[in-house]
């Protein structure tokens, strides 16, 4: 399968804020982000006043980049979250949120949503009782995960839960850090996603 293998803080300098793509290092002054707060390329540094289109399109690959979903994923997403009752943005950040890879970062099982999807692949996760292995499912309400039992040793999983205090978690899930496992309590609402997100400009660009 495609995925992004360049470096992930060009991804945060592009998009002119941090994505938390690499986990607790954002949180550090390690952050490329913090040393060089401007776009990559000889000219980042220089002002360019942007169209509505080029303000749409960096909209909607910040959302895709943070998410860690290619464009081809995205648009699909995007189509199925206009076929569905309710407001389509709302829609779209909800199918995202309830990706099993960004709810397993969201639990505290994984420093980043890129890491949390390597663990899926790899088959550390069981999904009510069952042994999953596709980062892009869907969960639901009262969806039980847990880290298997000869998998809970491995160091990334003690230390992303150590960070989880610090990020939180929404109250649309609950985490059980010392027993391995967390549970979906209710479907994800706009108001559980606090990241700076304008979902409306990402419609406004599919919508042409």
């Amino acid at each position: 399968m495609a995925r992004y293998t360049q470096a992930k803080c060009k991804l945060c300098r592009r998009e002119g804020e941090k994505l938390f793509l690499k986990g607790d290092r954002c949180y550090t002054d390690k952050c490329a982000y913090e040393k060089r707060p401007y776009p990559p390329g000889h000219s980042g540094r220089m002002r360019h006043k942007m169209s509505d289109y080029a303000i749409q399109l960096r909209e909607k690959q910040k959302v895709r980049r943070m998410y860690g979903v290619l464009e081809g994923q995205f648009r699909d997403y995007y189509h199925r979250a206009d076929g569905m009752k309710g407001v389509t943005g709302h829609n779209l950040l909800m199918l995202l949120e309830r990706r099993l890879d960004n709810v397993i970062f969201r639990l505290g099982f994984a420093n980043s949503r890129d890491q949390a999807r390597q663990l899926v692949r790899h088959g550390i996760f069981m999904l009510n009782g069952r042994r999953v292995n596709v980062p892009s499912m869907q969960v639901k309400p009262e969806d039980v995960i847990e880290v298997r039992e000869e998998a809970r040793k491995i160091p990334v999983i003690g230390e992303a839960q150590e960070v989880i205090a610090r990020r939180g978690c929404p109250e649309w899930l609950e985490s059980d850090g010392p027993n391995f496992k967390g549970t979906v309590k209710a479907m994800p609402s706009r108001e559980d996603i606090q990241f700076p997100i304008n979902e409306q400009l990402i419609v406004e660009l599919y919508s042409k």
